[in-house]
This record gives C-alpha cells, sequence and structure tokens, in this order.
C-alpha cells in the first residue's frame, strides 16, 4: 500500500515537472516568434505613398510656386512654399524653398514670418550665406539690431571677402557707438581693399569718436592717394591739431603741386606758414593766393596783417591800401589804420613826438571810418588813441612854423616812419 502511494506520488511530480517544462518551452517559443507584420507593412506602404504622392506633387508645386513668384503673386507663392514643406518637398532643395519662401515673406511686409522661414531653412544648411544675409535683412527690418549685429558678424566669417558685409557691419557698430568693433571690422575690410576711400574716412572718424589718435588713419589714407587733395588737407588738419605745423607745411606743399589752383590749399599753407612763424613765406603764400582771385579784398588785408606781424609796415600799408582800392568796406579801412596804429606803438618815444601824433592821427582817421561803414572791430584802439591824448590836434598845430602853416599839412621825418608818404592836412577848427 504504501509503495503504491510513493509511486503514485513521484508520478504526479513527473507531471509537474512537464508541465512546467511545457510553459517555459512556450514562453521561450513565444518570445522568439516575429510580431505581426501588419503594422510594419501598414507602415511601408504609408511611406509608399507619400514618396509617390511627392513624386507627383512636388514638381507641380515647385513649378507653381516659380510662376507665383515671377508674377509678384506674393500670398500665392507663400501658399504654394507652404504646401511644399507640408509634402516635405523642402527635403529636395531647402534653399530654394526657404529663401524665396521667406522673400516672398519680406514683400509682403511680414518680417517676423521670414526670420522664422529662414532659421527653419538654416537647420538644414547652418552656413548658407544667402538665407543668413535675408536673416540679417529682416533683424534689421524688426529692428533687432543686437541680432542683426550678430548675424552680420557670423557672415563675415563664412564669407571673409564679402565688402559689403563688413561695410555693413562696420556701419551697425558706428550707429551704436561700438567704436572699437567698428575699427577692428574697417581694419580688415582695407586689408582687402586698401585703397576703399569710404572705409578709410569711416576708419578716422572711429578713431576720433573712441578718442584714439587717428594721424596715422590720415596719414596712411593720403600716402595710399597722394592725389587726392582732400585727404591732404584733412590729414593737414590734424597736423596742425597736433601743434606739429612742419609736418603739415611738407603736406600742404604736396597738395599745392599736385593743384596749384586750389585756393584753399594756399590758404591753409600760408596758414601753416604763419603759426609756425614763417611770414615771409606766410606773406608770399597769400600772395599766390591773391593772383588767384585779385578781386578778393579780404586776402589783401590778411597779407597786409602777415606783414604788421613781421614789422613790416611799408608792406603791410601798400596791401591795405589794395584793399580800400578794392572794396571800400570798413574792414579794408581798419586794415589800413591798424598798419598806422601797430606803428605807431613800435616807433612811439616815451615823449610823445610830433610825428607819433601824426601817425596816431593817420590811425585814428582810418578806424573812425570803418566805424562809420559798420566795421567796429578797432573800436577799443580807436579809443586808447583818443583816451590818452596822442593825436596831433589844435595845439601841435599852433606849435608848427610857418612854412609848415603855411604849406597847410604835416608830413612825418623820423626814420622809423619814413615808409608813410602820407599828409596830415590841416583840420577845421585848428
Amino acid at each position: 500500500m504504501v509503495l503504491e502511494e510513493e509511486s503514485k506520488a513521484m508520478t504526479m511530480r513527473l507531471f509537474s515537472q512537464k508541465i512546467l517544462m511545457i510553459g517555459v518551452a512556450s514562453v521561450f517559443i513565444t518570445m522568439c516568434t516575429p510580431p505581426d507584420q501588419s503594422d510594419v507593412d501598414s507602415d511601408y506602404a504609408e511611406q509608399a505613398r507619400l514618396d509617390s504622392v511627392r513624386k507627383v506633387r512636388c514638381p507641380r508645386i515647385f513649378s507653381s510656386a516659380a510662376e507665383f513668384y515671377k508674377n509678384r503673386d506674393w500670398v500665392a507663392t507663400v501658399r504654394a512654399y507652404d504646401e511644399l514643406t507640408d509634402l516635405g518637398c523642402d527635403r529636395d532643395d531647402p534653399q530654394e524653398v526657404y529663401l524665396y519662401y521667406a522673400i516672398a515673406y519680406e514683400y509682403m511686409g511680414k518680417y517676423d514670418s521670414s526670420e522664422y522661414v529662414l532659421l527653419k531653412g538654416l537647420s538644414f544648411l547652418p552656413d548658407n550665406i544667402d538665407m543668413r544675409k535675408r536673416l540679417a535683412f529682416a533683424y534689421d527690418k524688426q529692428g533687432k539690431t543686437s541680432l542683426q549685429m550678430d548675424e552680420l558678424d557670423r557672415l563675415s566669417y563664412l564669407s571673409p571677402d564679402d565688402i559689403n558685409i563688413k561695410s555693413d557691419l562696420a556701419k551697425l557698430y558706428g550707429d551704436q557707438d561700438r567704436y572699437d568693433d567698428q575699427i577692428a571690422v574697417l581694419k580688415d575690410l582695407l586689408k582687402i581693399q586698401p585703397n576703399n576711400e569710404g572705409a578709410q574716412s569711416d576708419l578716422a572718424q572711429a578713431y576720433e569718436k573712441s578718442g584714439r589718435d587717428p594721424l596715422d588713419v590720415y596719414e596712411s589714407r593720403f600716402n595710399n592717394n597722394p592725389d587726392n587733395v582732400s585727404y591732404g588737407l584733412d590729414y593737414a588738419d590734424k597736423l596742425i591739431s597736433a601743434d606739429r605745423p612742419r609736418d603739415a607745411i611738407k603736406v600742404l606743399k604736396q597738395v599745392v603741386d599736385v593743384d596749384p589752383s586750389s585756393k584753399i590749399s594756399l590758404r591753409k599753407l600760408a596758414q601753416a606758414y604763419d603759426t609756425d612763424d614763417r611770414l615771409s613765406d606766410a606773406a608770399k603764400t597769400f600772395e599766390k593766393l591773391f593772383r588767384l582771385d585779385p578781386r578778393d579784398f579780404r586776402v589783401a588785408v590778411k597779407i597786409s596783417e602777415v606783414y604788421i606781424e613781421d614789422e613790416e609796415y611799408s608792406s603791410a600799408l601798400t596791401w591795405a591800401d589794395k584793399a580800400v582800392t578794392l572794396s571800400g568796406e570798413g574792414e579794408a579801412y581798419g586794415a589800413k589804420g591798424n598798419v598806422y596804429y601797430k606803428a605807431f606803438q613800435a616807433c612811439r618815444s616815451n615823449d610823445i613826438s610830433t610825428d607819433d601824433r601824426v601817425v596816431a592821427t593817420f590811425a585814428y582817421q582810418q578806424f573812425d571810418e570803418a566805424e562809420k561803414k559798420g566795421f567796429s572791430k578797432y573800436n577799443r584802439s580807436k579809443d586808447w588813441l583818443k583816451d590818452n591824448e596822442v593825436l596831433f590836434g589844435k595845439a601841435q598845430w599852433f606849435m608848427m612854423n610857418a612854412d609848415i602853416k603855411n604849406l597847410g599839412y604835416v608830413k612825418v621825418s623820423n626814420n622809423c616812419y619814413n615808409w608813410i608818404l602820407e599828409k596830415l592836412k590841416k583840420q577845421k577848427g585848428w
């Protein structure tokens, strides 16, 4: 009985093990069985259908988009490109799709949409220069200056020889007062085009605005363009401002050699000589200027002033007389009076002599005539002569000998005044 029960128990254990093994085997077999092919087949079928549709539709829509673009129908153009991107046709030629898609939005004035389209296109072609140029333009139209500068900066690396990109970026930096960045860009530009006059001018201005010394820039610009009178004048002005009149004279002489008929060049050269205390050279240069326009009495006045400064009173009076003859303006009479006044101050003795008084009176008469004609520059000098009682008057005439009184005039005889030929006539009331 016991043996029979043990036999049944063993049989049950064997049966259970078989069942367990069958179960494990079933699981294993199930895991290794390929999935249902229906889903995969469905995906392939859908992809094949879309490819078939694209194969037919994409060329047609591309053609329609091109036609709409040609006819400037921007709404239809955008709609066509919308459909192209929805179908995935953009993968065949992303540059054409996104570039013209964006331009159509530009013409519609929708620069934000243009920006969106271009950014999507650049996700396919990140180094595309044409699209990045349009993106910079879209930023500009939206007033997104910081993004525009970043984009132009990126473009300057992608297209390092493109002058227009560098010019636009430099201008933008200048407008934003970023002069150090502007200078760097302009220097790069001038490496490509050393004779780019616009860039040279902008660089000089950027140096000035940044507080740097622009002399090297002006020098380089003139040396690269020695026949450009304007550049020479600019460089000379900077040299004068830097208290380097001798160097300015060298530059201005070159400029005058290039264009001897340039009045402004001769004027600046004469002024540079004057600043450098080369008064004789200054006067001669002003005389050359006068020969270019012999009717300009103010040049004659200036020549007279230079000769006064050089204590060449005879020449100063000659040119002052010429100014009076040419114009009859108060300024010319004032210039003549100033010759006499400066000579009086230079030659007078401690005890004012008769000759001193005669010359002082000549000065006073000319200043008075200038004032009557509306020129009051020398009024203080005129008042000084009267207030200090240095004029020739009734009392002095009374002391003259009979011979002089019979002549009716007084002349100077002092060697310091020997260049004065004018006669002081007896005045009413003497």
